[in-house]
């Protein structure tokens, strides 16, 4: 079958939107028609790398309806709506090589193991996840990356609790799901800083209780002053070199003792090649840092998110402030790339 999709056909070019070539699924794959997908910031750095092998699909959130189910894929049927992410359903340890799904274009085959960017998505059936019928067709796709990754480095890899302090530099979508988790968790303070006014008073209605203009201020300083001595938790959602320098000063120091730690920092974001911090940070006041990437259990988390949706405590509909078609989706990147997308953007089929 052909589908219309987003294809990055070389480094520095625009994307085309065009038709793939879809085979029959494998035994492990599924087929899904989309219904919307979630714009991720980390595309952009997909299609800013100029070693990325193309042509390349893009995208990995994604809900749609199930219309083909390879033989081997036991947890899915056809006409179940389901969510397309790119974490694995099943845990896995250590990384696995990524493998294309298979599609072509123009009889060339196309990189990428998950796509979202497209009609219809052929994927691993690990990357799919089953949700109610009842459950809203446009704003659940943000929950297979943007909802999962902030939200799962706090409640997962953090392991906030409640009185615990929270700093979040970056308050786009994965940021504002990270603070939404820690209000949820009855964090305090919840410290929003960007760099943006109008983002940090958007990030006040997802729970952030103070905001650092980091152009106007020492970021590092104002979290420090805010906390009372720093933070116990610091998450980088951005990946930018001074984000990812500025996280862990912003956490308490500890000093001697078995269990006299400092705070955490958490890398969310996705970093670039290099960043210096003070080795004393850790040493003499053991702090730690720590990535997360992706801290999900979709099978078990997805429909948590979804019901506190439903709720009012988790809104999805809040946090996508813009939608687009397919036809628009460099358009959706530019907005994106000038900082001009609050929370996060759409795509409608």
């Amino acid at each position: 079958m052909r589908t219309k999709a987003a294809i990055d056909v070389g480094y520095g070019q625009r994307l085309v939107v065009d038709e793939l070539e879809v085979p029959d699924p494998r035994p492990d794959q599924v087929l899904v028609k989309l219904f919307s997908s979630g714009i991720c910031h980390s595309q952009l750095h997909q299609m800013h790398n100029s070693d990325a092998p193309r042509p390349m699909v893009l995208g990995h959130e994604g809900t749609g309806v199930v219309t083909h189910v390879g033989a081997n894929v036991t947890h899915l049927k056809e006409g179940d709506h389901a969510i397309v992410t790119w974490v694995p359903r099943t845990p896995v340890r250590g990384r696995s090589a990524p493998e294309n799904s298979g599609v072509t274009y123009r009889e060339e085959p196309v990189h990428g193991s998950v796509y979202t960017w497209g009609e219809d998505v052929l994927v691993s059936g690990e990357l799919v996840i089953p949700i109610s019928k009842d459950d809203p067709v446009d704003v659940s796709s943000i929950v297979g990356c943007a909802i999962l990754t902030g939200a799962g480095a706090v409640m997962h890899t953090a392991k906030v609790r409640p009185g615990n302090s929270v700093a979040v530099f970056g308050v786009g979508g994965v940021g504002l799901s990270a603070i939404r988790m820690a209000a949820i968790l009855e964090a305090y303070p919840i410290i929003a800083v960007d760099l943006k006014d109008d983002k940090l008073e958007f990030a006040k209605e997802f729970g952030a209780t103070h905001v650092v203009n980091g152009s106007k201020v020492n970021a590092v300083e104002a979290v420090v002053d805010i906390s009372g001595g720093g933070v116990d938790f610091a998450f980088d959602a951005i990946g930018v070199r001074a984000t990812n320098e500025q996280i862990l000063p912003s956490t308490r120091g500890g000093g001697p003792g078995a269990d006299n730690h400092g705070g955490m920092a958490v890398l969310i974001g996705i970093p670039g090649d290099e960043m210096t911090l003070d080795p004393r940070l850790f040493v003499i006041h053991q702090r730690q840092f720590r990535g997360s990437l992706g801290a999900t259990y979709p099978e078990t988390d997805f429909p948590m998110y979804l019901r506190w949706h439903r709720e009012g405590k988790f809104p999805l509909d809040k946090l996508i402030t813009r939608r687009y078609k397919l036809d628009e989706i460099n358009e959706a990147c530019d907005a994106l790339h000038a900082g001009e997308i609050m929370g996060r953007a759409i795509i409608e089929y």
